[in-house]
Order: C-alpha cells, then structure tokens, then sequence
C-alpha cells in the first residue's frame, strides 16, 4: 500500500470519486510512487517554477503566474502566498546564507528578498540601461555575494550591504540559465541557447567559457556535487553531463526513453544526481557509483513539468509547474 497527500486527499480516497472527479485530480496510480513520496496541492494559477528549502522546514516555491512567494508548511499542507510587487513574475528561489529566500523576479526586472522573521521585502532593480533582461536563477559565492543570470544575455551580482546591482553581458549573448556553487564557493552558470558553461571569478566578475562536448546541447540546469563535479542538463541532446574541473573531463550519459528532454538536475547529500524529464514525464535518480538510472518517480498527472529542483537531507522537492502540485521524496525511508 501507499499513501500521497494532497491536502487531505489520499490515493485510497481517490478510489470513491466519480471517474470526472478522478481525470481532474490526475493521479498517476503507480507502483514508482510509495510511502515516501507526498505530494502537495498548491494554489490554482500558480504555475510553481522553482523551489527552496526554508530555515523552519517549511518550503518555498516562487508562483511565477501569481506574482507571489509560496510558502507551504508540510507538516499540515498549509499554503500561503506572498505577493512580491506590482508586475512580479518570479522565476528562481533560493536561501541565503542569511536564511532568506532570494528571488530572481523576471516580471520586475530585480532581486527580491523576502525575510521570513517580518515578512518585509527587499527589491533591488536592475541598471534601468540592461533592459529586460529574463532573469533566471540565482547562488551565492564563498563570500556571500548573489549572483544571477538572465536569459537575454546577462549575469550579475547583487550585494545586500550596499544594495549594488552590477550586470555583465555574457559573450555568445542569449542564454544564460541554471547557476550553481560548488563546494569551494566557486559559482558556475550553463547558457541554453548559448550551449557552454562558464566559470565565474567572482573578484572581477569575468568568466571562462567552457564548451561541452555535443554541439547544441542547450545546457540547461547545473549543480555540483561534493567533490566539486558539476552534473548539467542538455535540454537539446537528451543527455546528463558530468564536468569535472579538476582535470576538465567531460563525460555523458543519455536519459533513457525514445525522446528525452533533460531539464533540472539536482545533486543530494548521497551524491545522487536527481534529473527531470519532460519527454517521458518524469524524474529520474542517476548514481555515479554505477553510472546507471536506478529510480524513477513519474510525473502526478500529464505534462507534469518539473522545473528546478531543490531538497535538504532526507528530502527532495519536485514542483510540478503543469499540474501545480509539489512532490516531495523522503530519501531516508
């Protein structure tokens, strides 16, 4: 037997619904799904995009159609949303070193912090002479600085001291997308449409361009694991990339399906890479010891589109931005 929250919705009750009222739900009634996964209604209209662990082991997730910040509390299902300002469309949240959630608002063109101590908000805009600029993702540096990328062709850094937003124009132009620290406190981003992945010097700001080994891969997300690899997402190939800086090897496998659309990755405190899949509607597990797929978690209902994805020890989060529901894998079970 399993058990998948929605609310206080479970499977079995699903089982005494009228057939209309199951399609609407969209259950995925598979084996893959047990006992440690839960999976969350959020707001309809929401589209959840990217998600973050809070500091009181409640969950962040931005609603980028809604303009606001989600905020749901596991234990009991609840949800609230916090609007982030006139426009907002945020797309990436993560915590700071500050235990706030940084937000990459691409509908007003800023970083936004939101302190869950007081509920006030933070805006930093950006130079008003960038433009819009799509702004994706954000990290943070050794030294505690936020850095960000938009996929118009820029990345910056963003200081909570002084409030100073500086912008760099990335050098093939429009792309640039998921943006990870590794464990020396080194942040690297990976361009889509620019297909390469580059090293920031966070003292300059300038960066190295690294070129993956498939043409047009449409490098998409990235993330490091403990040994300083960086593990990448070819949107375009289908193919989960391991880079490794210390020797500048590349190495690649292909998701497995017909089509595979490999979108977020996401490395865990086992050193398991964790990738998405729209193709085949999934979220697969990829352990480098093996170098073997050896899980996959399918989608709660068609198209279900995991964005990014996040977790903290024994937990990992999928927000499922088609059916606007939030996954969340218990790994210690």
């Amino acid at each position: 037997m399993y058990r998948i929250v929605l609310g206080a919705l479970t499977v079995a009750g699903l089982a005494s619904m009228p057939m209309a009222a199951r399609d609407k739900a969209q259950i995925a009634a598979s084996a893959e799904i047990s006992s440690n996964v839960q999976l969350f209604e959020l707001p309809r209209g929401s589209r959840p995009h990217d998600v973050a662990p809070a500091p009181d082991g409640r969950i962040w997730y931005t609603a980028q159609r809604q303009g606001a910040l989600g905020i749901l509390d596991p234990a009991t299902g609840e949800v609230k949303q916090i609007p982030l300002g006139p426009e907002s469309a945020p797309h990436g949240v993560i915590q700071g070193p500050d235990g706030m959630a940084w937000i990459t608002d691409g509908g007003q063109n800023a970083i936004v912090r939101y302190n869950p101590k007081n509920g006030k908000l933070d805006v930093w805009k950006l130079p008003e002479d960038t433009g819009y600029t799509n702004l994706n993702t954000g990290a943070f540096d050794a030294r505690g600085t936020h850095w960000f990328t938009g996929q118009n062709g820029i990345y910056g850094r963003v200081s909570a001291s002084d409030g100073k937003v500086q912008v760099w124009k990335d050098p093939k132009g429009r792309g640039p997308y998921g943006i990870a620290t590794a464990p020396d406190g080194t942040v690297w981003y990976v361009s889509l449409a620019g297909s390469h992945l580059a090293r920031i010097d966070s003292a300059t700001g300038e960066i190295s361009v690294i070129e993956p080994p498939t043409s047009d891969a449409g490098l998409r997300r990235v993330w490091a694991d403990s040994r300083g690899d960086l593990w990448i997402t070819g949107w375009n190939s289908g193919e989960l990339y391991r880079y490794r800086p210390s020797n500048r090897s590349w190495k690649t496998w292909k998701l497995p399906g017909d089509a595979p659309k490999a979108y977020a990755v996401y490395v865990d405190e086992r050193d398991m890479v964790w990738v998405s899949d729209f193709g085949d509607n999934s979220t697969r597990v990829f352990d480098p010891r093996s170098e073997k797929f050896v899980r996959r978690y399918p989608g709660s209902g068609e198209n279900a589109n995991v964005r990014q994805i996040l977790g903290r020890k024994g937990e990992v989060f999928l927000p499922e931005s088609g059916t606007e529901r939030l996954m969340v894998v218990r790994t210690d079970k």
